[in-house]
């Protein structure tokens, strides 16, 4: 940092369809996986906070679950939380699958967020740019610039880092003078317990694709410090149906064997540490109407109304 230039501090919403690139975007630009990332859509359920550095710029992105058409409370209550971290944000990047093009879910984005009219600049981040020939991306930039007037727009491969750079470097230019919102070492604002439970959600979800609908979720009941320097981590797995249970722990507990294990890795990888990981499996039918899960997940109850 250049202790004589100004600090500049604020907050980047990414908002866009379910699987537009957003978590994996918002852990390239932190540097570190803070965000659930897998083939599924809305993975995504709590608006993740990753800080990132860039010059004497803090930009603290703001993951929001994908915008998509709301069916269950728990739908109703992401898609809430993804407009409210937009309307909050200094910053708003519109996150595009170049090979998608503008579908009728990007023409509601669009229509929302003309009918919102925030302050905040939005910017254009057409991804997976590797996916389609230069003259589609030409016209699908002009498409999209007609439809609304973003301030800047950036063809991006959030995956292979194309064009990343950039868009990181325009966001630090737009924020407002401040100090920092956070110590400069410090990755995401979500204390641990819930990171350590997205990142065992996000391997249940690889390891299961189809075979269990999106009715589970993950807490960390409890994390013990032990002398040696290890972390003992208990998590809970919550179902909807006792045949779920079974999915999830697999013929003879093999499935959440290899989901703990998996988990286990990446945590000790994040943490620089050993981790001693335990799962249970419960089933708590009516777990998507009860407000406490809800506030694990970082999402208001009442605006699943």
């Amino acid at each position: 940092m250049n202790e004589t230039a100004e600090t500049r501090a604020g907050f980047v919403a990414l908002i866009g369809e379910p699987n537009a690139g957003k978590s994996t975007l918002l852990n390239r630009m932190v540097g570190a996986k803070v965000s659930i990332v897998t083939h599924k859509v809305q993975t995504t359920r709590a608006r993740i906070r990753g800080v990132a550095m860039q010059d004497n710029s803090q930009i603290v992105f703001v993951d929001t679950p994908g915008l998509f058409r709301p069916r269950r409370r728990l739908d109703r209550a992401m898609v809430a939380a993804a407009w409210s971290g937009a309307s909050d944000a200094d910053v708003v990047v519109l996150l595009i699958e170049a090979h998608r093009g503008i579908t009728d879910g990007v023409r509601e984005i669009l229509a929302a967020l003309k009918d919102r009219g925030g302050k905040a600049p939005v910017a254009l981040a057409i991804n997976k740019i590797d996916r389609v020939k230069a003259e589609t991306l030409l016209s699908l930039s002009q498409d999209l610039n007609d439809a609304f007037s973003f301030a800047k727009t950036f063809m991006i491969s959030a995956e292979r880092g194309y064009g990343c750079d950039d868009l990181k470097e325009w966001l630090a230019a737009q924020l407002p003078v401040s100090p920092w919102l956070y110590p400069d070492d410090q990755l995401a604002d979500l204390p641990m317990r819930m990171i350590a439970a997205e990142m065992t959600r996000e391997k249940l979800t690889l390891r299961l694709h189809q075979e269990l609908p999106y009715q589970l979720t993950v807490e960390t009941e409890n994390w013990e410090e032990r002398k040696d320097g290890s972390a003992r981590i208990d998590q809970v797995v919550y179902v909807a149906r006792d045949g779920h249970k079974g999915i999830v722990l697999g013929r003879k507990g093999e499935t959440a064997k290899a989901v703990s294990q998996a988990a286990r890795a990446e945590l000790e990888e994040f943490l620089g540490r050993k981790v001693h990981l335990f799962l249970t499996v419960k089933v708590r039918p009516n777990w998507l109407e009860e407000a406490e899960r809800y506030s694990e997940m970082g999402l208001d109850f009442k605006d699943g109304n």
